[in-house]
């Protein structure tokens, strides 16, 4: 058996093809949406979250633009 033809059989086994077709595997990306952005606020790796870097790094553009502007 292909593997796509796998792939095809594992889609059909997923409720609500007639009523929604491709927008029934919505709930699956909010899930997966909802996961990722928890993994990327609440697991360090390291010292650090994703969203410590990203505050750091913006400060960061903040205070280089504020130099070059020279106040």
């Amino acid at each position: 058996m292909l593997v796509s033809e796998r792939v095809k059989r594992l889609l059909k086994l997923v409720p609500g093809e007639r009523r929604f077709g491709f927008y029934r595997f919505l709930p699956f990306f909010f899930v997966l949406g909802g996961a990722m952005e928890w993994f990327m606020i609440n697991v360090r790796i390291g010292k650090e979250t994703f969203y410590d870097v990203y505050r750091r790094k913006r400060s960061e553009r903040l205070y280089e633009a504020r130099m070059e502007k020279g106040e």
